[in-house]
Order: structure tokens, then C-alpha cells, then sequence
């Protein structure tokens, strides 16, 4: 084993990146030499006064830019001659750089997740916590799991606390088992007019009624809330208040209030879907600050740090906990410990933050390409989001222009993907715009779909 050990003094930045350069450096003078074992990661840790948590990330973080490799039971090598790994997705996701452009998934950018990923495992191995995800955990999971949740959730304008907060395996479960405590088959569920589609399957599923309620520009419309709740025995509204899919609509302090006191006057209770909350830096407060006693506000970490992470977050008001508890042991027993263990690590040390940040960079980059792109035309769109709403002229109808697109390489959604009846489908497209793992490709693909909104003359795909 090689001893080698950087020297850190008078340099600033990340000291996992910093460590990451120096390997680099020393593989480039020769001082690490090919095949060389790197030090174990506990034995650098102390020698410069380091967490284990920052040696571990610094190597995969080298690992990732193919200056070493691992080798299970042996060690940390220099990497040898030959090819370097693929970086196309920096995050190691698997995305495809060829083939289709997809723009129907609304997924976060691929990042830096599998590095921290790769860091807090190897971290948890060498702890005495990891034995403990092997096992049953207590109702509701592990304390500490529950504070980091709550710690999550402050900074979106909650006054969370610990006991407040239940785990589910991400937000479509937490919608599910939100179902499952708040509403009895054949009872009606009010939703805005365009919604998250797979509530309609959720519905079928758990035989209830879909009612779509009416919106304007500034989303769900509280007078027409009002309407429904007067002719229906409705008991349960779910709504997006913020970066609304597909619309991309955000709902104004103003109008939230006025949809929460609505709530209040007729009894409703609302599921509060907050999956896209953290990617504006300034947003009004949740609707569950202003009905508090009807609200379930749910939201996850898999539109902000990785789709694979399945942990989703519930806020719920004291009469409701118990049945949602009942609802999670019902449908999964427990919450997903060891990937509940790595999102409570990640808000508790940073790592959430940083991640979310880029996530955050990446959007307002994406959408400015969107805008130049889509110039003139009717784009509905937040600078944040990770999507955009895009009408199409009359002479497109949505799904001859999603099969033209599709013709030329691009996948989009029509609007009838997000209606309860398809009769009320709008004649828009939504177009996800951090799905693609290069921005190269989300470029190609919007200047194909500039092209398509500038064609007038499709015989067999013009409305007459």
C-alpha cells in the first residue's frame, strides 16, 4: 500500500474535491504510479483530520473521473491505460445519449448523486448502522429519520416537527396512502381540471369518483371549488399549488388562501402534492400554512436528488396521523429504511442542499434554452420548472403533432394524458425538459419541435 497523503494547507474549496484534484495531480507526476493502492480510507481520514464521510466521497468522486477504481475486498487502485468511463450522465445514471429525445418523463437532471451515493454507502459500512436496515423498524421508522424530514421541510414554509411527519416510499406512495386514510370507495375526489395523471389509475384502483375542478390562469379556480363542493358530497381535494404539472401554473399567496378558506367553510380536506416545491428559491407559502387542520402536504426527494431514491415526506395534522400510519403498514409495513438512511444523511450533512441547488441551476439553464428556442410562440412556463405547457397554433392537432414529432425523434405528452375526460382535453403538449442527461440533446430536440410549430402544411395532420 502506497503512503501517500496530499497536502491540503492553504488550499480552499470542498475538501473531497480537493482531495479528488490531488490524486489527479499525483498520477500526472508520477508520484502515484499505475496499479498503486491508495491508502485505506480511515487510516487518510485521520492522518488529515477528516471525516470518514469526506475521504469516502473524495474517492468515489476519483473513482468517477477514472483516476482509480475499487476492487471488492482488495483496496483503491490507480486506474491502469485505457479507456476512460462514460461521463455523458455525470450522476451515472443510465440515460440514453442516443436514440429518441424524451420529453415525457419529469425527472430531476442527472448530477452528482451517484458520487454522494457511492461516499454514504461506503461511510454507512464502516458504521455500526448498517445492521440495524436489515431489520423491522419501529411504526412510523427511525427517529432521526423523521427529524431530518422535518428539517426538510421548514425551509418550504412548514413549522414541521418530528412527530408531524410520516415516511412513505416517495410521493406516489404517499399519495396512495393518503387515499387509503382520507377516503372510502365509491366517495368523490375533487382534482384541478389538468392533473398528475396517475391519480386516474389510483382512483380506478381504490373506486372513487374523479370530479375535475375548473381552473384560470392562476389555477385552481376557488369559486369553482366552491361550486363543486356545494353539488357534490365530496370530502377530498388534491391539487399542485406550485409548478402545477402540466400547466406549470403557480399559485399566488392570494389565491391560496382564498382556496383554504373554501376548504374550512365546507369541511374539505386536501392532499397538498409538493413534489416540485424545492426548485423555486422564493414561493408562497404552502396551503397547508393556511388550513393546516385539512392538510396533507406531501412531497419527496426524488424530483430534487434521484428518482431512485423512493422516500416521499407527509405532513399531516394530528386527527389524520394515525390513519395514515395505518395506511403505510397497510401497503409496505415500513418506510424503505436503508434509502430513508442515505436521504436523512444527505439533508443532515449538505449534500440535499447541494444536490437541490443544482437541480435548481440546472432548470433556470434549460428553460432559457426553452424560451430562445421557443420564441413566439405560446409557451406557458416558469423560469424554475422543470417543465414547460406549450399550446399549439390551430393548425396542429395535439396528437398529430406528438405522432410528427415522434416521426422525427422527439416524444412529448398531449394534454389529453392530464384530463379526467377526455373531451376536455386542451390542445397543448407538455415537454419535460430534464429528463435528457446532455443539454445538447434537449436543444436538438426543441429546435425539432420550433421546426414542427412552423409547418403549416401537413395534409392528414391539419384540424379542418
Amino acid at each position: 500500500m502506497t503512503i501517500w497523503c496530499p497536502d491540503l494547507d492553504h488550499k480552499t474549496g470542498p475538501k473531497y474535491l480537493l482531495i479528488a484534484e490531488a490524486i489527479g495531480q499525483s498520477i500526472a507526476d508520477g508520484s502515484l504510479k499505475e496499479r498503486d493502492r491508495l491508502p485505506v480510507q480511515r487510516d487518510l481520514a485521520y492522518r488529515l483530520g477528516l471525516s470518514l464521510n469526506t475521504v469516502s466521497r473524495a474517492y468515489a468522486e476519483a473513482i468517477k473521473r477514472g483516476f482509480l477504481h475499487g476492487e471488492v475486498g482488495r483496496g483503491t487502485y490507480v486506474r491502469g491505460a485505457g479507456p476512460m468511463p462514460l461521463r455523458d450522465a455525470p450522476s451515472g445514471m443510465v440515460r440514453p445519449t442516443s436514440g429518441p429525445i424524451d420529453f415525457t418523463l419529469n425527472l430531476p437532471a442527472p448530477g452528482e448523486g451517484a458520487a454522494e451515493l457511492a461516499a454514504t454507502l461506503a461511510d454507512l459500512q464502516g458504521s455500526d448502522k448498517l445492521a440495524a436496515h436489515l431489520d423491522y423498524q419501529t411504526d412510523g421508522g427511525a427517529p432521526r429519520h423523521a427529524e431530518a424530514a422535518a428539517a426538510w421541510l421548514r425551509p418550504l414554509g412548514l413549522d414541521a416537527h418530528a412527530d408531524e411527519v410520516i415516511l412513505a416510499n416517495g410521493a406516489q406512495h404517499g399519495l396512495l396512502v393518503s387515499l387509503l386514510a382520507m377516503a372510502r370507495p365509491g366517495d368523490v375526489l375533487l382534482t384541478e381540471a389538468m392533473t398528475y395523471a396517475p391519480i386516474k389509475a389510483l382512483a380506478r384502483h381504490l373506486d372513487l369518483k374523479l370530479m375535475p375542478v375548473a381552473m384560470d390562469d392562476g389555477g385552481l379556480s376557488p369559486a369553482a371549488l366552491d361550486d363543486a363542493c356545494r353539488n357534490s358530497a365530496a370530502k377530498v381535494l388534491y391539487c399542485m399549488p406550485t409548478l402545477h404539472t402540466p400547466t406549470a401554473i403557480t399559485m399566488t399567496e392570494v389565491r391560496r388562501r382564498e382556496i383554504a378558506a373554501v376548504a374550512k367553510r365546507h369541511d374539505l380536506l386536501i392532499i397538498e402534492d409538493d413534489v416540485f416545491g424545492f426548485l423555486p428559491p422564493e414561493r408562497p407559502r404552502p396551503l397547508a400554512c393556511h388550513a393546516p387542520e385539512q392538510t396533507v402536504f406531501l412531497t419527496s426527494v426524488s424530483k430534487c436528488l434521484a428518482p431512485g431514491l423512493r422516500v416521499g415526506f407527509l405532513h399531516a395534522p394530528d386527527r389524520l396521523r394515525r390513519a395514515l400510519h395505518a395506511a403505510v403498514n397497510l401497503s409496505c409495513w415500513m418506510p424503505p429504511s436503508l434509502m430513508a438512511e442515505i436521504a436523512s444523511t444527505w439533508i443532515m450533512d449538505g449534500t440535499a442542499q447541494r444536490l437541490n441547488q443544482f437541480q435548481r441551476s440546472e432548470a433556470r439553464a434549460r428553460q432559457q434554452l426553452a424560451r430562445r428556442i421557443l420564441s413566439g410562440h405560446d409557451v406557458r412556463a416558469d423560469p424554475h420548472g422543470l417543465h414547460l405547457w406549450l399550446v399549439l397554433p390551430k393548425h396542429w392537432w395535439a396528437d398529430a403533432f406528438r405522432a410528427a414529432a415522434e416521426r422525427q425523434g422527439v416524444k412529448v405528452l398531449t394534454g389529453e394524458t392530464f384530463v379526467i375526460t377526455q373531451a376536455d382535453a386542451p390542445n397543448a403538449v407538455r415537454i419535460c425538459l430534464s429528463h435528457e442527461p446532455v443539454r445538447d440533446r434537449v436543444i436538438q430536440g426543441l429546435e425539432i419541435i420550433a421546426g414542427l410549430l412552423d409547418e403549416t402544411g401537413h395534409p392528414g395532420d391539419l384540424v379542418v
